[in-house]
């Protein structure tokens, strides 16, 4: 009999991964989904799903990061998952934290929350707050690639770093760099 608190072993995965600089996120020469092996699986996931072959194979890798940014990235073999991410991919908050240098024009912090244009259209309200001196923290919706590189640059700002902190509900937590983690069958983001 299945134990109710762990899924079966062939529902279809999804992944959390904390991906690092250099990779590329959807595709080119060095796929951040060839990090997705056993040996990288957090020592930390509580998920209770036990890792069979068939988890490492077709993973979709969605909600992409440009090559020199980190952090959160999710990839599935589960249909609900790629739905939910793409699309209502216009509702769904992700968080980042942002090193930047330089000094800020005059009313930044206020149009980096509201005001700014992207590729020729308006971007509709974040909050974005500093976290300390050289950070800030942006909590946004449907960011696009080169997206908040850009915002800075209108406001004055050089991007140092980039990292992708949570999805949604689902945080990146304390998970290396590097490292994976399933992501429950049935639960939200």
């Amino acid at each position: 009999m299945q134990d109710p608190a762990r899924p079966p072993a062939d529902e279809p995965a999804t992944i959390v991964l904390h991906k690092p600089v250099g990779f590329d996120a959807i595709s080119g020469s060095k796929p951040a989904r060839s990090l997705v092996t056993p040996d990288a699986r957090w020592e930390g996931d509580t998920s209770g799903i036990e890792s069979i072959d068939r988890h490492f194979v077709r993973l979709t890798p969605l909600v992409p990061l440009d090559r020199e940014d980190s952090g959160m990235m999710v990839l599935t073999q589960d249909g609900r998952a790629w739905r939910r991410l793409t699309e209502d991919a216009d509702s769904i908050e992700h968080e980042y934290i942002v090193e930047v240098s330089g000094e800020m024009g005059p009313w930044g912090l206020q149009r980096l929350n509201h005001g700014l244009q992207y590729r020729g259209r308006e971007i509709p309200p974040c909050k974005v707050s500093w976290q300390n001196e050289i950070r800030l923290r942006f909590a946004i919706k449907g960011a696009q690639p080169g997206q908040l590189r850009d915002m800075c640059a209108q406001v004055g700002l050089g991007v140092v770093a980039i990292r992708r902190i949570r999805i949604g509900r689902e945080s990146l937590g304390k998970m290396p760099v590097g490292s994976w983690r399933y992501f429950p069958v049935g639960a939200k983001f």
